[in-house]
């Protein structure tokens, strides 16, 4: 049933921007909340496969919430699905509070993953309302879609690069609960903000008859790109969620208190830098690129060429671990600058994705076929975060960063297809 016509914003703009800034304060609070949550666990002893654990219901909850998040956003607006995503991050954060540091082992893994679970869902329920809100309020103009999906993705992760910062920095200054409630508040207040300034009108209900069905794109370059967005997420978290901010905290703290406190900024100040690196190539990428006048075929020829690039970076640090052996000041060298390399890299696949997936996703559908890309997007990061933690506790460093590698060439040889190669 074709979707209901409704009047968008007479304030496209203003709408554009009230629900980036809502992205934005969510993203802070999903950066720091990560960043939080594996340093105070580390530093409690837990073993790199219990950390990926702690995580590993965060992805799940995004497979799932991306196949009904575009389905309950056609039928309830876009408005309704992104206050739900901010409240229950709220919501999460509150219950992370209550987390007692006398509680085992086993008993404080379930507590921290169903809480985590439920951020993922938050997560995913913002990230789809702001992603499918560009589609419907972009300008018409020659790369205009490109240009305002670039901005919000590349501003969204450099503020969740601020996260990673601010969650490292409040853990070493205020604690764990203290930290979690800072946070809690903040969000609390940004959510009332929206609402009460978010313009009416935001479109993407459908006619109230519409029934569920059809998660899966009928466009098979939208099924295609999916595939492609596993694989280069995967080959992303394999490294990125467990391996190397716990490589890096073991060489950088001596042991003490105080080299633990200093451990966490400089842990958290190189993932922030990372991230706020990587979306400011993000939002650059359309320039970089030449988007004007790049039609949507060239942009996926573009996709094949950038993701056939991220394939040697890991597999070059990998060997470069293996030869060290163990950690020295070369390697460490060696490893910031490849990282920054694969996060350029990466960026410039993650932009181009984040474009095509509007431009081939259909107007009448598009809060559904976002679900699903990003549904594919919540299966990477669960692939990765799961061999995160299982190759660095069985192969060290090396593995992990081979690992990622895999991934990465699996991404190519899924986008290969988008060109029908």
């Amino acid at each position: 049933m074709p979707a209901e016509k409704v009047r968008p914003p007479a304030n496209p703009l203003r709408a554009y921007a009230a629900v980036t800034a809502a992205y934005w304060a969510f993203m802070l609070s999903d950066g720091a909340l990560r960043m939080l949550v594996l340093l105070h666990f580390n530093g409690l002893g837990f073993s790199p496969i219990q950390l990926a654990w702690l995580f590993l219901l965060y992805e799940v909850a995004g497979i799932v919430t991306n196949l009904a998040a575009g389905w309950l956003a056609a039928r309830f607006g876009l408005a309704a699905t992104l206050y739900a995503g901010l409240a229950l991050q709220i919501g999460a954060l509150a219950a992370l509070a209550q987390l007692d540091p006398a509680w085992s082992i086993p008993a404080s893994v379930a507590f921290v993953m169903a809480v985590q679970g439920l951020s993922g869902v938050a997560k995913d329920l913002a990230k789809m309302s702001s992603k499918s809100a560009v589609k419907l309020l972009a300008p018409a103009t020659e790369g205009g879609l490109f240009v305002w999906v670039a901005a919000l993705t590349g501003s969204k992760n450099a503020v969740k690069g601020g996260g990673f910062f601010l969650g490292a920095a409040l853990l070493a200054v205020a604690g764990f609960q203290a930290a979690v409630w800072a946070m809690a508040g903040v969000l609390a207040v940004i959510l009332a903000a929206v609402v009460l300034f978010l313009p009416a009108g935001l479109p993407g209900r459908m006619k109230a008859g519409e029934v569920w069905g059809g998660w899966r794109s009928k466009d098979a370059r939208v099924n295609r790109l999916s595939l492609a967005r596993l694989f280069l997420f995967g080959a992303r978290d394999v490294w990125f969620v467990v391996g190397i901010p716990v490589y890096f905290q073991s060489v950088l703290s001596d042991g003490t208190a105080e080299g633990r406190r200093w451990a966490f900024f400089l842990v958290g100040g190189f993932m922030a830098l990372w991230i706020i690196a990587y979306g400011a190539v993000q939002a650059g990428a359309p320039r970089l690129l030449g988007h004007k006048g790049m039609s949507v075929d060239k942009t996926a020829r573009a996709a094949v060429t950038w993701a056939a690039a991220l394939v040697p970076v890991p597999l070059v640090l990998a060997g470069a671990a293996l030869l060290a052996g163990q950690p020295t000041p070369w390697l460490t060298v060696v490893l910031v600058l490849g990282l920054l390399a694969f996060g350029f890299v990466f960026a410039v696949n993650s932009s181009v994705h984040s474009y095509l997936i509007l431009a081939f996703g259909s107007a009448e559908r598009i809060t559904r076929d976002v679900g699903f890309y990003y549904m594919a997007n919540a299966a990477g990061r669960l692939t990765g975060t799961l061999l995160s933690g299982v190759s660095f506790q069985f192969g060290g460093l090396p593995l992990c960063l081979a690992t990622a590698s895999a991934m990465a060439f699996a991404g190519w040889l899924s986008a290969r297809r988008l060109v029908g190669r």
